[in-house]
């Protein structure tokens, strides 16, 4: 390619492997963050520290030379260990394939990885402290304000491209006074982290390999591995109502909520009262937008075109298979950037509309279904006939998180097993009584 100027806004994941990808193919690439650099600045608490890595996002790393040196630093989780409020444990597993598995990994770490990658081996210049305040769509000019002096500047790149997150300023740029489709819709719950502290000389104090959950109906506690053996917690929970972030306001009524339904979690939680008031309660909101581009000077990739939220452990995974995409579509158009514009969005805007479903219905799942009986019979059915049929039958779970398909095949296909367990599941009371001349007919009569 030939030397041209690309702008990135936004530091995060997304954005520092984006511009591992485009330096590598010859493009000068600079990165703007409005906030300090985290290598040098300890970022303030109350984000998810830590992630589920799995094979979309494996993919892309791989993809520059990554996966194993990243891959080293996480810890692997084989499957969903539930808490029950009488402290019974029972631990249901990802995929029946043991190989298969999603990696617990901290974010901090895998930016601050990404951000030196970036910079010692492909010569991407990041400036921090500099928060977009707006971007003229035509020109390409983007301003910046300096959050340490408040001085304003001008910088004008051949092309932008924003990774600056659900709450993009781009995105508003480019989408107004134009023909546009926008929705942010927001769930009910919120979320907060709440610290697991490591144990004696950074022993974990429960199953390491596992995401613990503690499913409650209206609301849910989870758990996932730290490296230093810590565990970082997050209450999915509702807004308002009660019990609601609201409704918990003194210090006596957060003991009196936890130790009632989490009084296994209370005492791995020395500082819970401390962190419940002191971390930020966060929101969880679905955006969707189109276009994600103008002419040939600006694109969103990333949360900035299409924020999920957690609850399939997508949200990273997609932005970085979005990186791929990009790439690719570079690799096909080379700097006509309409059309790499033009053709990212048309493969991966019906991707990223099947994965933000996905992520909603899964919140559902999570919190209500899990521990039931009916749902975990409708998983020991699933997993045999996966085992029985192959790839004839996958798991949705396994098509999302182990696969690399289409997010909107994965879904459709989905939705068709789902009734065909539904139906298996209505028959039987144990996986052992199938009928496998009925199994058989059943994924005939749907085209399986």
């Amino acid at each position: 390619m030939k030397k041209e100027r690309i702008t990135i806004i936004g530091a995060g994941l997304t954005g520092p492997l984006l511009s591992i990808f485009l330096a590598r193919r010859g493009f000068e690439v600079e990165v703007f963050e409005r906030r300090p650099d985290m290598r040098k600045q300890r970022i303030s608490a109350g984000r998810s520290i830590n992630l589920a890595l799995s094979t979309r996002g494996i993919h892309a790393l791989s993809q520059v030379g990554l996966s194993e040196r990243i891959l080293a630093r996480s810890i692997p989780m084989h499957g969903r260990l539930m808490h029950s409020r009488d402290g019974e444990f029972s631990f249901h597993k990802y995929s029946s394939d043991d190989s298969e598995y999603i990696n617990a990994i901290s974010r901090g770490e895998l930016n601050r990885h990404l951000m030196d990658e970036a910079e010692n081996a492909h010569g991407v210049v990041f400036h921090f402290d500099q928060e977009c305040v707006g971007i003229d769509r035509e020109s390409g000019e983007a301003t910046f304000a300096d959050t340490q002096t408040g001085a304003k500047a001008v910088h004008d790149s051949r092309v932008v491209l924003a990774t600056d997150g659900s709450a993009s300023v781009i995105r508003a740029d480019l989408l107004r006074g134009r023909e546009h489709s926008l929705s942010i819709e927001s769930l009910t719950h919120g979320y907060k982290e709440l610290l697991f502290p490591a144990g004696e000389n950074g022993t974990f104090m429960m199953e390491k390999n596992a995401l613990h959950i503690w499913p409650r109906g209206r609301f849910m506690l989870i758990a996932l591995p730290n490296f230093d053996g810590s565990f970082t917690g997050t209450l999915f929970f509702p807004v308002t109502g009660h019990p609601s972030f609201e409704s918990l306001v003194q210090e006596e009524e957060v003991q009196t909520f936890f130790a009632a339904e989490f009084p296994d979690a209370v005492p791995l939680m020395p500082t819970l009262v401390q962190d419940f008031f002191a971390n930020p309660t966060g929101k969880l909101a679905t955006v969707r937008c189109k276009p994600w581009y103008f002419t040939d000077k600006v694109c969103l990739l990333g949360d900035a075109a299409h924020a999920v939220v957690p609850f399939f452990g997508q949200g990273m995974n997609c932005s970085f298979e979005d990186c791929t995409v990009f790439d690719d579509c570079v690799g096909k158009y080379g700097t006509d950037w309409q059309k790499v514009f033009a053709e990212f969005e048309r493969l991966r805007k019906p991707e990223a509309d099947a994965i933000a479903q996905m992520a909603v219905d899964n919140y559902f799942e999570m919190r209500e279904h899990v521990a039931d009986p009916s749902f975990l019979l409708k998983k020991e059915i699933e997993f045999a006939l996966e085992q029985r049929y192959g790839e004839r039958f996958t798991p949705r779970y396994t098509m999302v998180t182990f696969r690399r398909m289409p997010y909107s095949q994965a879904q459709s296909r989905g939705e068709i097993q789902n009734d065909i367990l539904h139906q298996l599941a209505g028959s039987v009371d144990h996986v052992d009584k199938l009928d496998w001349d009925i199994v058989d007919s059943l994924l005939s009569k749907y085209g399986l």
